[in-house]
């Protein structure tokens, strides 16, 4: 850990901090059992983002975890949306207060893919692919921090909530009061982008302000260490269509003289990307901010496991000579996540009448969603394509050498980064370090995207990312789990932060 980091841990931390931490671990391990109940509760009420009647189940499940702790919660909507669970809790001789953030949909499920039902919690000793066996949750006793517990959402992102309130309970068991007021917002459609999270955000800002906001998404580093993350890549993304010949044709009486959409595509998307990631669209990496010494210090100081991730992700070679992973996701990213031109089986000897292809796009400071479309359609343009916005009649198709259709599927929402450099960032890395066994891991942007930028756009306040849950959950994935003793760590960050955190920011 840099200077700058280890002088900011050892200045801003309360003495009494460990003897809470103690104090928190001995209350948990008598209630070990209740909290994983909870956290099954949960998790056994489906959630995903379309499922209208069941997101709002969850939403008053929440409600009512949260009356249990004296929260007075209300359900926050835009028309349209699902309900956000708005909370809020004030404390004696609290200055500041500290928003939290968290989601409880989740992503669509392939029942066929799940070794159990995945909104039928499942408690197991361990990880599927080591043989670990189902067992019951226990009405009371220990549970082994190695088992782990088998749900969607087990991880992302009700761990977080469920800890967060177990961190509470513990605080008032032990008569301890969180040195800051907290305001929570649980968001009910992030797995599909939160297209309504700016205008609730808006209408609310007044019960949302909050002197920082924290973002209890996402997973610990890979190295097992704690990490704390300043900020989250942006994203946007396209459907591409390159129209053919209005029939398939015999490549062999046609081949080299009707143009083949498929071909088209593949040298279309090599002139977008070079083998090594880098975006060869003119202008594309121009507004970038680059790092400041404080960030480029961070990176260096995460740890490097990318010849640990090569092996258990069988890759011969990485992008770029190789570089570190940890460098490359502070860089904007095209990839393509669909890609197709006439039957993937039975393919027949014929020309074929389109080719697609779905990307993503991630992005990093200072770069916007309404940009990267701007340069995407020039780049098209510049390569003799006329853009289309729907299917094309023949007249279009006649009128033009190369049309394709061009569909921005997510509007997408930019990057967001908070300075490493701020009193407030300071202070959370401090009392994240202090509840920490190891030595803690900073990283300026982490890889996956959420609409953070609407905390300083719209609420004008600083947001960073405390993540707790383990990297191998399967987030996003069939048999989606959380490691019980990221449960129990979780706990301790949280309760440790609500009275250690320092406050003369």
């Amino acid at each position: 850990m840099n200077a700058l980091f280890l002088t900011a841990s050892l200045l801003a931390v309360d003495p009494s901090v460990a003897d809470i931490r103690d104090r928190i671990r001995t209350w948990r391990g008598a209630n070990e059992a209740a909290i994983v109940r909870e956290l099954a509760e949960l998790t056994a009420i489906p959630n995903v983002a379309t499922d209208t009647p069941n997101i709002r189940k969850n939403a008053e499940h929440l409600q009512r975890m949260l009356e249990k702790r004296g929260f007075k919660p209300k359900l926050l909507e835009s028309p349209g949306s699902p309900p956000a669970v708005f909370a809020e809790k004030r404390f004696p001789g609290a200055t500041k207060t500290l928003g939290l953030y968290a989601h409880y949909d989740g992503q669509p499920v392939v029942l066929a893919d799940w070794k159990t039902d995945p909104w039928k919690p499942t408690l197991r000793t361990g990880k599927l692919d080591a043989g670990a066996k189902d067992v019951p949750i226990p009405e009371r006793g220990p549970i082994d921090p190695n088992w782990r517990l088998y749900a969607r959402s087990a991880s992302d992102d009700k761990a977080p909530i469920v800890t967060l309130l177990a961190a509470l309970d513990a605080l008032a068991a032990n008569q301890r009061t969180p040195v800051v007021n907290l305001v929570l917002f649980l968001d009910g459609e992030e797995e599909v982008g939160s297209p309504h999270m700016r205008d609730i955000f808006e209408k609310n800002r007044d019960i949302l302000r909050a002197d920082l906001w924290l973002v209890l998404d996402g997973p610990d580093h890979a190295s097992g260490r704690k990490q704390v993350a300043f900020g989250a890549r942006g994203m946007t993304g396209a459907e591409l269509t390159i129209y053919g010949p209005s029939r398939a044709l015999h490549s062999g009486h046609y081949g080299n003289w009707a143009p083949n959409p498929g071909m088209r595509m593949a040298s279309l998307l090599a002139s977008m990307r070079d083998d090594d990631g880098r975006i060869l669209i003119d202008g594309f990496s121009k507004s970038v901010r680059p790092l400041t010494k404080s960030e480029r210090a961070a990176i260096a100081d995460v740890p490097n496991l990318d010849d640990e991730l090569r092996k258990e992700l069988s890759l011969g070679s990485t992008e770029a000579g190789n570089a570190k992973l940890i460098e490359r996701i502070h860089l904007p990213a095209l990839n393509i996540r669909g890609i197709s031109s006439g039957p993937s089986s039975n393919a027949a000897n014929a020309i074929v009448t389109q080719a697609w292809a779905s990307l993503d796009f991630r992005l990093v400071p200072n770069q916007t969603p309404d940009e990267v479309h701007r340069l995407v359609e020039k780049h098209l343009e510049k390569r003799g394509y006329f853009i289309v916005r729907g299917v094309p009649d023949a007249a279009t198709l006649l009128a033009h050498p190369k049309v394709i259709r061009v569909a921005w599927i997510q509007e997408g929402y930019p990057s967001q980064r908070t300075s490493l450099d701020a009193p407030s960032s300071k202070a959370i890395i401090a009392v994240v370090r202090a509840a920490s066994d190891a030595p803690i891991v900073v990283i300026p942007t982490q890889g996956g995207s959420l609409p953070a930028h609407l905390f300083p756009e719209v609420l004008k306040t600083d947001v960073i990312s405390v993540p707790t849950v383990n990297y191998d959950n399967s987030q996003h994935a069939a048999n989606e789990n959380v490691r019980i003793g990221h449960l129990w760590d979780a706990i301790e960050i949280f309760g440790v932060m609500l009275v250690g955190l320092r406050t003369d920011w």
